[in-house]
């Protein structure tokens, strides 16, 4: 007789995800393994945060990946969270253990791996463009490894600065950019960050966490100036990977 595989159900909760990077990465991760054929991965695309109760009720729901607009407004939901997601404020994996829902943040485990790989040297000064669930996990990151850095937003709260403020000398000081803003994702792919890319230079590294299209108007302004560039897709791979550890 045999042995009928057990279902286990994974999925992405986020708003416009059609694009999504985890549901092609993890449908061809169970493809390649016979114990993986009944594990499905699906696209939760909700209107509000307040729709995840019903994905919680779902049979089999064996884990969950967070994303925009939803790693901050989705911990009141939650069970509990890890005291790294805490210390971040943002979370992008929920794990389904002994009835309750832990939040976790992998963001973090991605990033810090994907930056070490682009900057081999010492690291530099950092701006981060964004104020959002992905640039608190760049925050983390960048405190953990004694990075100075200064956070720019359309609404700056205290310590921060507005986009308009950006100068040739905030540039030059902090030459590492990270793009924490959906600005410039498929299918909006002329849209960009507003900085003054004309004071960027062969000395500034930019840093775009999003993966689609794989060189974004962002990363193609900084290259005219002769910056070196990055997109967010190996960061995705190491967070996904992160996820799936605690998962199983």
């Amino acid at each position: 007789m045999v042995e009928e595989l057990e279902h286990k159900q994974f999925g992405l909760i986020g708003k416009n995800i059609e694009y999504s990077f985890s549901k092609l990465y993890f449908d061809k991760k169970f493809s390649k393994k016979t114990e993986y054929k009944n594990f499905k991965y699906e696209n939760f695309d909700i209107e509000s945060v307040s729709d995840v109760k019903n994905i919680f009720k779902q049979k089999n729901i064996s884990g969950l990946n967070v994303t925009i607009p939803y790693k901050e407004k989705i911990i009141p939901y939650l069970d509990k969270i890890t005291t790294n997601a805490k210390k971040i404020g943002a979370v992008n994996t929920l794990i389904f253990k002994d009835d309750e829902i832990i939040g976790e943040n992998t963001d973090v485990i991605g990033f810090e791996i994907a930056l070490k790989l682009f900057i081999k040297k010492n690291p530099v000064k950092a701006m981060i463009l964004g104020t959002g669930g992905a640039s608190k996990a760049v925050e983390y990151v960048l405190k953990k490894n004694n990075i100075e850095f200064i956070i720019v937003s359309r609404n700056p709260k205290k310590n921060e600065i507005h986009y308009k403020e950006i100068s040739k000398t905030i540039i030059n000081y902090y030459r590492l950019i990270i793009n924490c803003t959906p600005l410039g994702t498929f299918p909006e792919i002329k849209n960009f960050p507003k900085i003054p890319y004309n004071f960027i230079n062969s000395k500034n590294y930019l840093f775009d966490l999003i993966y689609n299209p794989n060189q974004t108007m962002f990363m193609k302004k900084g290259n005219e100036y002769g910056a070196k560039v990055s997109n967010g897709h190996y960061m995705l791979v190491e967070q996904a990977e992160a996820s799936w550890k605690l998962w199983v």
